[in-house]
C-alpha cells in the first residue's frame, strides 16, 4: 500500500511544518531517489492508514519500539507530541505505557522516554 497524497495529509494533520521538514532534509541530503518520499507514500500513506488498528494505538506501538530502540530521541519526542495532540493519549496514559515498559526495556531506557516527554509535553497541560 502507497500513497503519496494521503500521506501527505497524515503529515499535515499530525506534524508541524517544521517538524517535517527536518526529518525530510536529514533523510534527503545525503541519499538519492528521496527517501523521505517513500516514508511519505509507504509509511504514512500505507501503514498508518492500514484498517484495524486507531492511530492512537499505532502511536503507543511506535512510541514502544522508538523507547526500546534507544538513540532515537528525536522521532520518540515526535511520536509523544502526535500521540497527546492528534491521538487523544493523556500525558498519564504516555507515562504508563514508558512505566509498562520498564522490566522489559530497562531503567535506563525508560528515563530516556521520560525525558522525551517531557521535551514534548512539559508545559502541556491534560
Amino acid at each position: 500500500m502507497y500513497n503519496i497524497e494521503q500521506g501527505k495529509k497524515f503529515e499535515e494533520q499530525t506534524s508541524t511544518p517544521e517538524g517535517t521538514a527536518t526529518w525530510k532534509n536529514q533523510l534527503d541530503k545525503f541519499a538519492k531517489g528521496n527517501p523521505s518520499e517513500w516514508v511519505t507514500g509507504a509509511v504514512f500513506g500505507g501503514t498508518y492508514e492500514r484498517d484495524g488498528l486507531e492511530l492512537r494505538d499505532r502511536q503507543m506501538l511506535t512510541m514502544a519500539a522508538l523507547a526500546a530502540m534507544g538513540g532515537v530521541e528525536p522521532q520518540l519526542t515526535g511520536h509523544i507530541a502526535t500521540a497527546y495532540k492528534h491521538a487523544g493519549l493523556s500525558k498519564e496514559q504516555i507515562a504508563e505505557c514508558f512505566i509498562h515498559l520498564m522490566p522489559y526495556i530497562g531503567v535506563p531506557k525508560t528515563l530516556a522516554a521520560m525525558r522525551c516527554m517531557e521535551a514534548a509535553l512539559g508545559g502541556e497541560d491534560d
